[in-house]
């Protein structure tokens, strides 16, 4: 018995308002139902799927209760280094990020069966985009 499926990633927010409009108007996650949690939050759907929870970072409860002690963002979040999405259309995510001014870097997986686009989100969380080259 293992695990089934990714369910989502979550990121504490120094900058909630920004982050949460950086994934729905430049990745196009929509927002939808969250629990009232004691917190301010957002979160962000693909797919009718709940894949990104923001939460904000003055918060010192979150998942983790009180009693624990969150790390500041300036320290990282250790070994982790980016998330992944399926894109459909580079040209035109390519062209909405340079339209907004968001710096990215994109790159061809050797063998070209895949195009990326890297950016990192208001919050330092190095999104990936991935396009299929079929």
């Amino acid at each position: 018995m293992g695990v089934q499926a990714l369910e989502h990633v979550t990121v504490r927010c120094a900058q909630l308002q920004r982050t949460r409009d950086f994934y729905v108007e430049m990745l196009g996650l929509t927002e939808g139902d969250r629990p009232n949690f004691p917190f301010r939050g957002h979160w962000l759907y693909l797919g009718g799927i709940p894949v990104v929870h923001l939460v904000e970072a003055s918060d010192s409860a979150g998942a983790w209760g009180r009693d624990i002690v969150i790390p500041k963002a300036e320290d990282g979040t250790g070994s982790f280094d980016h998330v992944a999405f399926r894109g459909d259309d580079f040209a035109a995510m390519r062209a909405r990020l340079q339209k907004a001014g968001v710096t990215f870097k994109e790159r061809v997986v050797p063998g070209g069966a895949l195009s990326q686009l890297f950016v990192p989100d208001p919050e330092g969380v190095l999104v990936e985009i991935n396009f299929r080259n079929d």
